[in-house]
């Protein structure tokens, strides 16, 4: 008869529990996966296949019971693990949502608001579409595939149970943080100029014609240059985005690294 002592049960929920952690954390925390249209519990059934599909890759965790201190301060540096790298990601969506809403002010759409269901608030039009837009080339480009291969990485540049956390990796995705208001801005740059050239014009054509109607003739034309301008630079956008999305996962990997410095741990 096959016996199971509590010793052992301990063990093999503690071998599943501490890696599901950090694979909860990303899933909650990370682009695609962790939008806040889906339910919790679909969330919760994504982690779970995603963990029971990485369980060949868990490394061996250390023997500590969960309902401990210590079992429970695992758990907690697991999540944040998790959590920090899915933040990781967000910066390249952050950033289109600064450039759409820069758009927006500059054509005069910023009252024109959409719920988005990924930042769970209003947002303007443009940027719902550019983040729409960032989403499907992120799933053409398989970035949810390679996120989960970088977690499935991360056991080994950071493996489970070095408590020891060196501060230096939180300001690894610190600093990335600046990359939102650079990117953004300099992504958005193109039609902001040519919306401030426009007004520009406007602001002299109602100088030198007083009798026209400003309000009248300068919302459409905004609108025009606006969309025209943002038509064309969508061709350009793919690239960028790939860029972006390319710098998030060496955000990803620099933090795991940087944090294992601290005990010993090397890539």
């Amino acid at each position: 008869m096959l016996t199971v002592t509590a010793a052992q049960l301990d063990a093999w929920l503690a071998a599943f529990a501490f890696p599901l952690a950090r694979v909860l954390g990303l899933i909650g925390a990370g682009p695609v996966f962790g939008n806040n249209s889906l339910p919790r519990r679909v969330k919760l059934v994504v982690g779970l296949a995603v963990g029971v599909g990485l369980a060949p890759a868990f490394p061996s965790v250390p023997a500590v019971p969960l309902d401990s201190w210590a079992g429970l301060l695992i758990l907690f540096e697991q999540t944040l693990i998790g959590i920090a790298m899915g933040l990781a990601m967000r910066v390249a969506f952050a950033a289109l949502d600064l450039m759409g809403e820069l758009i927006s002010l500059q054509m005069g759409l910023s009252f024109a608001t959409f719920f988005d269901p990924l930042a769970g608030g209003q947002t303007a039009v443009v940027a719902e579409f550019l983040t729409l837009l960032a989403t499907l080339v992120f799933l053409s480009l398989n970035g949810h595939l390679l996120m989960l291969d970088t977690l499935a990485r991360s056991f080994e540049w950071f493996p489970i149970g070095s408590t020891n956390l060196n501060k230096e990796g939180w300001m690894v995705l610190v600093r990335s943080g600046a990359m939102i208001f650079a990117a953004g801005l300099l992504m958005a740059l193109p039609v902001v100029t040519a919306l401030l050239i426009t007004n520009i014009a406007l602001g002299i054509l109602t100088r030198a014609a007083p009798q026209l109607n400003l309000f009248a003739i300068g919302f459409p034309i905004t609108l025009t240059v606006g969309f025209g301008v943002l038509l064309l630079a969508l061709g350009h956008l793919a690239p960028l985005l790939q860029r972006f999305y390319d710098m998030g996962f060496d955000t990803m990997a620099t933090l795991l690294r940087t944090l294992g410095q601290s005990v010993g741990v090397r890539p």
